[in-house]
């Protein structure tokens, strides 16, 4: 993976995987528009995900794949979906736009939320790390989980002076399981006063309320 995925999406795409790492391909995204939803169409999987929540009501109604920038990648296991506005790019971005879906049916969503607190843990200065619920469970489904890192790790040299703010929505099919992620990346800033995030703490918490209540994962056709 590119440079710019140590941070996030190496975690969603590699620290993540279960078992050994596979050679991963990029090429067009098996993405469409339905009835003002993104259907993302991987490993045998159907997942329905809301529209980028940067895009107006025009732009929502048009070619939304013209109005943002697109990278997909995916190998025998899993297939990671990247969203940025237009414009940004993997190494310079503010704001992303995710999906992983991977094939582990025998996987329960609790061990696999667990599996990203430990390892997203594994970017962050541990004295500017903290992880948030929107909710409690409610069985086998698990409310939307936060990130949020005041800074990264000195040993993640290229991202110095910068930390994110994460939101993340669990989903599971009989074939394997997802996440629907979006992070907010900027300056380094002090998790325990919201005023210094990178976005608006009513942004993150209506984002992650949107992802719980409209991203399903099914089988595909």
């Amino acid at each position: 993976m590119l440079r710019s995925h140590l941070p996030h999406a190496a975690l969603v795409a590699s620290l993540l995987l279960i078992g050994p790492a596979m050679a991963q391909v990029a090429s067009e995204p098996p993405l469409t528009t339905v009835d003002n939803m993104m259907v993302l169409d991987a490993m045998g999987q159907q997942l329905t995900m809301p529209m980028p929540d940067w895009l107006n009501a025009s732009q929502v109604s048009g070619d939304v794949r013209a109005q943002v920038e697109v990278k997909y990648v995916a190998d025998d296991k899993q297939a990671v979906l990247e969203i940025l506005p237009k414009g940004e790019n993997e190494a310079l971005w503010t704001t992303l736009y995710g999906a992983h879906i991977t094939l582990a049916a025998d996987r329960s969503l609790g061990d696999y939320r667990n599996e990203m607190v430990n390892r997203y843990a594994q970017t962050c200065k541990p004295g500017l790390t903290g992880f948030f619920q929107f909710g409690q469970d409610d069985g086998d489904v698990l409310a939307p989980l936060g990130f949020v890192c005041g800074g990264y790790l000195d040993e993640l040299a290229n991202y110095a002076g910068e930390g994110e703010v994460m939101v993340m929505s669990f989903r599971k099919s009989d074939k394997g399981v997802a996440i629907v992620y979006q992070e907010w990346r900027g300056d380094a800033f002090d998790p325990s006063q919201p005023s210094t995030w990178p976005v608006a703490t009513n942004v993150v918490e209506a984002r992650a309320k949107q992802l719980q209540a409209e991203a399903r994962l099914s089988l595909g056709d």
